[in-house]
């Protein structure tokens, strides 16, 4: 099928009532953005080729090789090839290929997670994992009415990014849920019947948990196998500048296999969410168009997730030391990550756009903090009040459906000299014009 996004896969999708289903979320939807479908790809010249897999790819020739043998030449390539799920195969355990043993990556996954989920209402489902698709397939399991046991062997759940903290939120909804939390503990074995379905789960510490269906999400491999050997590799994906360009100047990578520099950070990073996908998708394509006009890439951190009435966002770095502010016990509460005496990270569950606004602008301007308590007792309004006192030196704004990327103007009298420049030297040009008749 053309492109769709993917988060839909873990939320709406799995609903029971009104479920999502293509086209509704063809790229970009997520962006409020053209609804590209395959109609859209004929309209604007685009070849776009289906069910074809590239075998080989030659970046000194600048040639692709297909499965069906075609050869592909190019001019400039742009590697978007994502990342796929781990399998348990990958860690010594058997039992993927069971037919109730359920991932979650692609469109394909998903209709065979509902299809699972729709013959197991009122049974046993086992998640194994705690990150992002552990937590919102959990949410949606529940809502399908399974009774939902997550195994990880992590403190808590999400650990790359949640503090204890902001973890025992969660896990206390879910809990209320009827969610139950085994921890510190993995997945050593599966039970099967003579059918080959998994019936039972086996954890390492020696307990066993019935089951009726199993849900794995233990993570990402990013998709760089074709460049092995051809193109700069770090952290686990594809090294490029800050024009996303990678060690072959005709080649540019976006998305989860992309390793690029962030300021912010102080550091290169590899980031799996769907918002740097689309944002280095549309920086890249402003630098192969325009490539004079675009600069490079400049980039705030955002994740963000959706489960039963959640919403949270996280902006910037977690790195750090931590001050947590608000109603923990409500539904309006985050935290600030102040690394080196200044603000890098912000999270904020349940709040206004205004307020996902204030916190991304404050952590763009990593402010210096001195006293950390008082960081805390101001909370939201940190951000909120700090906010209207200074803007952001290089905030990026995304022109309507535009590719390009531009800056905005910092201060107001910058405004006016370019006007007084632009004024004087047109003024210049007409008289000198005039003077030599070439008007």
């Amino acid at each position: 099928v053309a492109p769709y996004e993917r988060p839909t896969l873990s939320k709406k999708f799995l609903h029971p009532e009104s479920p999502a289903r293509l086209p509704s979320f063809h790229t970009c939807v997520g962006a409020n953005e053209e609804l590209l479908t395959p109609t859209w790809y004929e309209e604007h010249g685009i070849e776009l080729v289906l069910g074809t897999r590239v075998e080989s790819v030659d970046v000194g020739q600048k040639t692709l090789l297909t499965a069906s043998g075609e050869t592909i030449r190019y001019e400039t390539l742009i590697i978007a090839t994502g990342a796929k799920a781990l399998k348990l195969e990958e860690f010594g355990v058997k039992g993927s290929e069971a037919e109730n043993v359920c991932y979650l990556r692609d469109l394909a996954d998903a209709d065979r997670l509902v299809n699972v989920m729709q013959s197991c209402t009122g049974g046993n489902a086992v998640v194994i994992g705690g990150g992002y698709i552990a937590m919102e397939c959990a949410a949606s399991l529940v809502t399908n009415k399974i009774n939902v046991t997550m195994v990880f062997p992590e403190a808590h759940c999400m650990p790359r990014l949640f503090t204890p903290k902001i973890a025992s939120y969660y896990e206390d909804y879910y809990q209320s849920k009827g969610v139950k939390f085994i921890r510190g503990t993995i997945l050593s074995s599966f039970e099967f019947d003579s059918n080959g379905k998994v019936t039972a789960v086996n954890l390492r510490d020696g307990s066993q948990i019935p089951v009726d269906m199993v849900v794995v999400g233990i993570g990402i491999r990013p998709n760089t196998s074709l460049f092995e050997g051809q193109l700069t590799m770090e952290k686990g994906g594809i090294k490029v500048n800050g024009k996303l360009q990678t060690s072959n100047d005709s080649v540019y990578a976006v998305g989860d296999v992309a390793v690029f520099p962030v300021d912010l950070c102080g550091r290169i990073r590899r980031l799996e969410h769907v918002d740097s996908a689309r944002k280095t998708a549309k920086h890249v394509a402003a630098v192969i168009m325009e490539p004079d006009k675009t600069g490079e890439f400049e980039y705030l951190p955002l994740f963000y997730s959706k489960a039963f009435s959640f919403s949270w966002r996280f902006y910037g770095d977690n790195a750090g030391e931590v001050v947590h502010f608000g109603d923990y016990l409500g539904t309006k509460f985050g935290a600030y990550w102040i690394n080196n005496g200044h603000l890098v990270g912000s999270f904020l569950e349940g709040g206004t756009e205004d307020e996902f606004e204030a916190i991304a602008n404050a952590t763009q301007l990593k402010p210096a903090v001195d006293d950390l308590a008082e960081v805390g007792r101001q909370g939201l309004n940190f951000a909120m009040t700090g906010n209207k006192k200074i803007k952001p030196q290089t905030p990026l704004i995304e022109a309507g459906t535009s590719s390009l990327v531009v800056e905005t103007l910092i201060y107001p009298w910058h405004a006016t000299a370019g006007v007084v420049v632009a004024a004087s030297v047109a003024a210049f040009a007409y008289w000198y014009g005039r003077r030599r008749r070439r008007w």
